[in-house]
């Protein structure tokens, strides 16, 4: 038994559905029933039963989308071309949706910007995504939505970091957002101390920060190498043997492995991990 990781758009979250099929691959289209009915939801990735049940140990994130083991429903089927060309037919109407819901949110005067829409496969529902900075009465707003288009209509909030997910710009490497491309799970919950720790806070918030204006995705998926590398270091405050006598240990230099050793007073070097003398 496979378990899929299933989405449904770029700023959904990661749902989890069982298959027997041994040939669906990342990127692959399938046919799966939710609790808001039926939708088309591309493969975004494979775990385990022994995962999802390790998740429910610990409060996550990925533990609220994952749901019990228990829950977890097996897919209907593989999308076809018939399909794919009903999904197609569905998000033909994505301008005309977008358009007319912009117009709304004028009418209303509503603080939110819309950021993207998204029709259901059984073409019975319509999900707005937008962006706010607190809670948004939008009762008035979904009527005029539902008169419109006959359709049942969902309101979804996301964040700023989602919003640089659907739009895929150019990082200053002058590559496509690692948000876009390949980091394909929330990232969010960056802080400082992130940044602290991977010694980089001195280059200040501006350039920590990422289009989205919080700070990097990077900086929390780089921090297990950190946190590794940092463990072949010795402590600070721990004592130490060098070539040049015995001192203690005030600062590391992580990616180089070398620690900083002040042997007395005024004297302080820089020793690569591999010299230090046992």
């Amino acid at each position: 038994m496979r378990v899929l990781k299933v989405q449904f758009t770029h700023w959904h979250k990661v749902y989890y559905f069982t298959t027997d099929d041994e040939t669906l691959n990342v990127g692959d289209y399938v046919i799966v029933e939710t609790e808001l009915g039926m939708e088309l939801g591309k493969v975004d990735g494979f775990t385990t039963m022994e995962r999802v049940k390790e998740l429910l140990k610990e409060p996550s994130e990925e533990e609220k989308q994952a749901g019990s083991p228990e829950e977890i429903k097996p897919i209907v089927r593989r999308a076809t071309s018939g399909d794919l060309d009903k999904a197609r037919e569905n998000e033909s109407r994505h301008d005309e949706a977008m358009e007319v819901c912009r117009q709304l949110i004028k009418k209303h005067s509503l603080p939110m910007k819309l950021v993207d829409v998204h029709f259901s496969y059984d073409g019975g529902r319509i999900t707005f995504a937008f962006i706010a900075d607190g809670r948004i009465d939008f009762r008035n707003l979904v009527k005029d939505l539902t008169r419109r288009f006959q359709k049942s209509i969902r309101m979804h909030q996301i964040g700023v970091r989602d919003e640089a997910k659907i739009s895929g710009d150019v990082g200053p490497c002058g590559r496509t957002l690692c948000c876009k491309k390949i980091l394909r799970e929330n990232y969010g919950g960056v802080n400082t101390e992130m940044a602290y720790e991977q010694q980089v806070a001195h280059r200040g918030l501006e350039r920590l920060s990422g289009q989205c204006g919080r700070l990097k995705c990077c900086l929390r998926y780089e921090l297990p190498i950190y946190e590794e590398l940092k463990k072949k270091l010795p402590a600070i405050d721990s004592t130490v043997k060098t070539s040049k006598g015995k001192g203690k240990v005030i600062g590391h230099e992580i990616l180089k492995q070398a620690v900083k050793v002040q042997l007395d007073e005024d004297t302080i070097i820089t020793v690569p991990a591999n010299e230090i003398k046992k």
